[in-house]
């Protein structure tokens, strides 16, 4: 087993070129931890590297979320209120909450009979070049804001989980180390890993020296068990959409074969369906295109175009989607040949897809957290007015459409409306149950445990589920409508 080392030679520069997922950091952040999931194997591994620019001295903590419990000291235990102070600062060492091995270090508070080196835990007080001050004995770390209960690294909402021992090598630990390039982390095993920094001031024994402030950039590099800079939680979904190309591939390949053997059958609607399929079979392929450049390139300005075009095909499949679930509602090519509303139809589909695109761009372009209610709803409540439309005139036009033919007693095309009344059926209680069990699973987001848990099944929760449900729903309605020999009797 190989083990979790840091080591602080120049030769690990060059590992830190390896292809990962980037994650940048300060000491002007308000939370001053970087957190990621990893997929692990023998090559596995976490650099921290600082900017050329960066003075003074930090404390810094790397760990798997399962033992976050053992950083830092309670040292308020009202359950309204719990307090603990994380870093050793001359406060924490007089408060006998820390020894003088840990000064400037995150507090690692173990139970007893299990040692630093079962955990996954590694902490270390690290200075700068440019600060001649940095591991003199003439330097303390101070009790500024910094020091004893940081607003920073060790925070509710970032947590996560892991478990057996972590033995390792022997690791840099005498107080104000020298950073003199990157820190290197080997990730034995699948988990939530974080990177915690807090800045430390520095205070003078002698009375008219000004006390030094840190000050530092760094970048966090997380080296997952795959090649790219996809985070660990987003990687899955390229296989996904890989996979779903081909099943799409698939459909139009079998949809293909019966309308060319069926050819003088063919409907309208069916010219519909074949269109639709093409479009899925794009779509598809946008996003796996989509992961795919965002692993190999990383975000900018590229990153962010594909991504409002994938968002652009995913409005335009939407009012595909329902433009097609109307006309069939409505008994095109089944009750009659030609629809008196099919110039409505066609304008609520291009206004839905409008402000779809209007919406899936906002999504990408605008901050929630800054942006004013009023263009929120903006974008929102247009794209919210033309999906109830096409709901309620769905089901409105599926009634319409069972009660006709029922009344005609033509009982095998009634027997198709009732069948796609029973999968829609289906598919709204699938909805729902999946609304019911997402809720639920988000109802926990702001526990601190939340992302370790989640991260591993979170992109199937807000991609995967509605993704196979929409490809189960459209194949069965597909496969209701296909072509056979008798599509106009």
């Amino acid at each position: 087993m190989q083990f979790p080392m840091l080591t602080w030679t120049i030769a690990f520069a060059l590992v830190s070129l390896a292809a990962g997922y980037e994650a940048n950091f300060s000491e002007k952040d308000a939370l001053r931890e970087v957190c990621s999931g990893m997929w692990a194997n023998a090559n596995t591994f976490i650099n921290v590297s600082f900017s050329d620019d960066s003075t003074g001295r930090l404390a810094m903590v790397i760990y798997e979320f399962e033992d976050i419990h053992l950083i830092g000291k309670v040292t308020n235990t009202d359950p309204d209120y719990p307090q603990r102070t994380y870093v050793c600062t001359s406060d924490a060492l007089r408060a006998q909450l820390c020894d003088i091995s840990m000064l400037g270090k995150f507090i690692v508070e173990l139970p007893g009979g299990k040692t630093l080196n079962e955990t996954s835990i590694w902490s270390d007080s690290i200075g700068f070049q440019v600060n001649s001050t940095i591991g003199s004995t003439s330097s303390r770390p101070g009790d500024g804001p910094a020091g004893g209960n940081p607003n920073g690294p060790i925070n509710s909402t970032t947590n996560l989980a892991l478990s057996p021992s972590y033995p390792r090598q022997s690791l840099p630990s005498d107080p104000g180390v020298i950073y003199n390039g990157p820190i290197h982390y080997v990730v034995p095993k699948k988990g939530y890993y974080c990177v915690g920094t807090v800045p430390v001031t520095l205070v003078e024994s002698s009375p008219t020296t000004t006390p030094t402030h840190a000050s530092f950039k760094g970048t966090v590099l997380f080296r997952n068990a795959f090649d790219g800079q996809l985070p660990a939680a987003d990687y899955p979904k390229i296989m996904f959409y890989f996979v779903m190309t081909l099943l799409y591939l698939a459909i139009g390949g079998g949809w293909g074969f019966l309308c060319y053997k069926h050819k003088e059958e063919i409907v309208p609607i069916q010219f519909y369906v074949s269109a639709l399929i093409g479009f899925l079979i794009m779509e598809m392929f946008a996003n796996w295109a989509y992961y795919r450049y965002l692993n190999a390139h990383g975000g900018g300005v590229t990153s962010t175009a594909f991504l409002i075009v994938v968002a652009i095909l995913d409005a335009g499949r939407n009012a595909l989607s329902f433009f097609l679930l109307l006309v069939v509602s409505l008994g095109l090519s089944v009750v009659r040949e030609e629809l008196p509303s099919m110039t409505r139809c066609k304008a609520l589909a291009i206004a839905h897809f409008c402000f779809g695109v209007m919406y899936a761009i906002a999504v990408v372009e605008i901050e929630l957290e800054t942006v004013s209610v009023t263009i929120v709803i903006f974008f929102v409540l247009p794209l919210a007015f033309t999906l109830t439309a096409f709901l309620l005139w769905i089901m409105y036009g599926l009634q319409g459409t069972i009660g006709e033919l029922a009344s005609r007693k033509q009982t095998y095309k009634l027997s198709m409306f009732r069948r796609l009344h029973i999968i829609l059926t289906l598919a709204m209680l699938v909805i729902l149950g999946f609304f019911v069990v997402t809720s639920l699973s988000f109802s926990s987001r702001y526990k601190e445990d939340f992302a370790a848990q989640s991260w591993p099944y979170r992109w199937w929760l807000m991609d995967g589920y509605l993704t196979i449900l929409y490809l189960l729903v459209f194949s069965s309605i597909a496969f209701l409508w296909r072509p056979t020999g008798h599509n106009r009797r």
